[in-house]
């Protein structure tokens, strides 16, 4: 068994694989505070409850776009698991042709998800990841990684509006069920909902045309399925595409 570890901005996201089969995954807050000792035991909590002892993890792979998290969490699995993680990045061997001006610029989610969608799919892709940002990743019919759009996320923009504007409540992230809402919570679900299901329809648009081709277009991260549904574009999500790229990276490199 492998553990594979995605460290977002505002989540910590953990798998558990046999072979290519995802037994466990779980989802904690990120918290740049937490020690070594703190997140080992949560980890070994969460063995627990799994009937998992930390023996039987043969190897571990990490992904991170926090990089202060990067030691702590690198430290907690030597110390509580006894396995030097691999850390997706330079010198580490995805398979993915990155056509960025700077490849050490690309987010690791972001490679993690291209290598997971390109060994699904081939090409062309657009990979859509709702995190604390939403990003667009775009690979050509060759598996060209090609670079991307990236926009602030769904949470930072609702955050931002209850933040910034006196008079309007901080809400629930639902569908309502009319575009036109007739009270305040309704009205900001609308705009958020289907704001943003308009501007991932609008964005692929220009994506498709300055590509010149119809790349599959595919959503990940965990707001993807509320969004998903309310665009014409999306076709397919899928939620664990960011672990299924850690297992592969993690094989590449056995």
């Amino acid at each position: 068994m492998i553990l594979v570890v995605d460290i977002g901005n505002t989540n910590i996201v953990l798998g558990i694989y046999k072979g290519r089969e995802l037994l466990h995954h779980y989802r904690i807050s990120t918290s740049r505070q937490a020690t070594v000792d703190e997140y080992g035991v949560l980890i070994h909590n969460l063995f627990q409850m799994a009937h998992i002892e930390e023996n039987e993890i043969e190897g571990v792979i990490i992904s991170s776009v926090v990089p202060p998290l990067v030691n702590v969490i690198e430290a907690t699995c030597m110390k509580y698991i006894h396995k030097k993680p691999l850390v997706v990045g330079p010198g580490i061997k995805t398979g993915l042709n990155l056509r960025y001006e700077n490849p050490r610029e690309v987010g690791a989610d972001r490679i993690v998800n291209a290598v997971a969608a390109v060994d699904r799919y081939n090409g062309p892709l657009v990979v859509v990841d709702f995190g604390t940002a939403t990003t667009f990743d775009c690979i050509d019919d060759k598996g060209n990684y090609l670079g991307g759009v990236i926009v602030p996320g769904i949470g930072i923009s609702t955050e931002a509006l209850y933040q910034r504007a006196s008079k309007l409540p901080r809400i629930e992230l639902e569908k309502p069920k009319k575009v036109i809402g007739r009270n305040t919570v309704h009205a900001m679900q609308a705009g958020i909902i289907f704001g943003y299901a308009g501007q991932v329809d609008g964005i692929v648009e220009r994506i498709k045309a300055e590509m010149g081709a119809e790349p599959r277009v595919l959503a990940t991260g965990g707001l993807a399925e509320l969004i998903a549904s309310e665009t014409r574009s999306i076709e397919e999500v899928h939620p664990m595409l960011t672990l299924e790229g850690l297992r592969i990276i993690y094989e590449r490199n056995q």
